[in-house]
């Protein structure tokens, strides 16, 4: 993906991942349009643990939720720390 957006989500439920055969770190690829594609396995996590599977469905079917709780995340973020 090159703009923000779910689409992270999206490729992560609806492409079939695979290790990829290599002497480097453990990582999973997929082939999308010519173009291979890696996950690490921190974002293989994400659907093979049934309770974070729940947001990665639900940011994949909804992108203004996704873009909704990351404002609220990002926003706590960038603010730790800082005197109001």
């Amino acid at each position: 993906p090159t703009r923000f957006s779910n689409q992270y989500f999206k490729l992560l439920l609806t492409r079939k991942w695979k290790v990829r055969e290599w002497d480097g770190p453990k990582q999973y690829e997929t082939i999308v349009a010519g173009t291979r594609l890696m996950m690490l396995p921190t974002d293989m996590a994400l659907i093979e643990d049934p309770k974070f599977k729940v947001w990665v469905e639900k940011y994949a079917a909804d992108q203004n939720l996704f873009f909704k709780d990351f404002a609220l995340a990002f926003g706590k973020l960038i603010e730790l720390g800082v005197d109001r």
